[in-house]
């Protein structure tokens, strides 16, 4: 693996990061739409469970990956540094925990059916799973 020298500034490259954000950005949207018609067909979602729902998908799915897409490696082989990793943490439970609280109503969000959330978990494991094998893609090419 070859070492950045961080002592001197580096230009950037913009054509590697339009590649990562027109790549990257096809497989954001590629689970957006699951989402939304897995809460349209599948779940039946009228209006505040679909916003309350793509909330909590968008935000949790987001936060966890940055996780992947911050390293070359495997996530799970290129631990986040502590402050990424509680900061990550206390946004993912924030979100979650959100439907429950006062501050709901103030966003229009009500709490979820538990099915609603089996939906969400399979759609963020099936994101940061195909965000692994793009980056891995990605990284070959």
């Amino acid at each position: 693996m070859d070492t950045v020298n961080i002592q001197t500034p580096h230009r950037w490259d913009i054509g590697f990061i339009k590649k990562f954000m027109f790549t990257f950005g096809i497989l954001s949207s590629v689970f957006d739409f699951l989402t939304f018609g897995v809460l349209i067909f599948f779940l039946r979602a009228n209006e505040q469970q679909f916003q309350t729902g793509w909330f909590l998908e968008s935000v949790v799915s987001a936060s966890l990956i940055v996780l992947v897409v911050r390293t070359r490696l495997p996530f799970f082989k290129s631990l986040p540094g502590k402050y990424l990793a509680i900061a990550t943490s206390i946004v993912v439970l924030s979100v979650l925990m959100l439907p429950f609280t006062p501050l709901a109503s103030l966003f229009g969000f009500i709490s979820l059916p538990i099915a609603f959330y089996g939906w969400m978990l399979m759609i963020v494991v099936l994101y940061i799973i195909s965000a692994e094998l793009v980056k891995k893609w990605f990284y070959k090419k």
